[in-house]
């Protein structure tokens, strides 16, 4: 009967990756006025389904077997202390990166409980933390610049349905990676210590999904969609599809990393060439801190409770 602890924790992530994560997928979409809230929810939930149900086995196996050797005991104490640490950011409106606090929670557990952890397997993640935004930021100016020496020649008219396509596109593209990596990071413990099978697994966290974006992810859609900067389809599209392509290619490899930190890399990268006045600089600095800190906090809070409950 306790095996069913961790799968409730497994669930309230996801309701939290629906609540925090939908933002980057839907937050342009919805804040450029391309598609009302309930479609863009329903469009979310299935391509989360689709993602991790076709490309999500890798992420698993890097957070479920790869970092460290998962207990039941660390598992439950983690996925906790993890779903505690989403609900606070995400009710603060606060984005936040799911899979950062569940990586943070992991290794904190399993050093206090004195297991071998891979510094190796961590270094690499932690190096992609750095890199994705990055990534995502370059990635996003320069299909701005090419879109204003290509797209920009057409007539008005075809502009902007063409802009409207592509989006929506790149919307349903971070959907698909939120299920790939961001979900797929959730399961990946209690799928590899056998608490329940990946198809089951998949179906619940998705549903969960779907329930957190539903009734939640209104606070944080306004928060990436229209304070950062100001987003047309135009620089929209840019920011979205410079941060699905590098998350497309992280996840290709198998690598744990968060959509909140790409989307928000190719937000600013596209809001810098429209001026950096236009960049809230003020709300950056409060995204990167609660960035830096969510791990830190859920690596202490969680060595904390083990070397206590021990």
């Amino acid at each position: 009967m306790k095996e069913i602890f961790p799968i409730i924790a497994c669930c309230f992530i996801a309701f939290g990756i629906g609540s925090n994560d939908t933002s980057n997928a839907l937050s342009i979409c919805i804040g450029c006025g391309i598609i009302n809230f309930k479609k863009a929810i329903f469009w979310f939930g299935c391509f989360v389904l689709i993602g991790i149900l076709l490309q999500g086995q890798k992420v698993m196996k890097t957070v479920g077997r790869d970092i460290l050797e998962i207990n039941f005991f660390i598992l439950t104490v983690s996925l906790f202390v993890s779903a505690f640490l989403i609900v606070i950011f995400n009710w603060k409106k606060l984005p936040l990166s799911t899979h950062q606090v569940i990586i943070g929670s992991l290794v904190g557990s399993g050093v206090a409980f004195d297991i071998d952890v891979n510094f190796f397997s961590f270094l690499k993640i932690a190096i992609s933390w750095v890199i994705s935004p990055l990534g995502a930021f370059l990635l996003a100016m320069i299909l701005y610049r090419i879109m204003e020496k290509t797209i920009s020649k057409l007539p008005l008219f075809y502009i902007e349905r063409v802009l409207k396509i592509l989006l929506l596109m790149s919307s349903l593209l971070i959907a698909y990676n939120t299920g790939a990596n961001e979900l797929a990071t959730v399961l990946g413990g209690v799928v590899y210590i056998d608490l329940i099978k990946k198809i089951q697994a998949s179906l619940l966290g998705s549903f969960f999904v779907l329930l957190g974006a539903f009734f939640l992810s209104h606070r944080v859609i306004e928060t990436v969609g229209k304070k950062i900067t100001a987003l047309d389809p135009y620089s929209g599209f840019a920011a979205q599809f410079g941060a699905g392509s590098c998350l497309l290619l992280f996840t290709s490899f198998g690598m744990p990393i968060s959509t909140t930190y790409c989307i928000i890399g190719g937000i600013i990268g596209v809001g810098i060439l429209k001026g950096i006045e236009t960049v809230k600089i003020e709300l950056i600095k409060k995204i990167i801190l609660s960035l830096i800190l969510t791990p830190i906090l859920a690596f202490l809070i969680c060595f904390l409770i083990i070397k206590i409950l021990r």
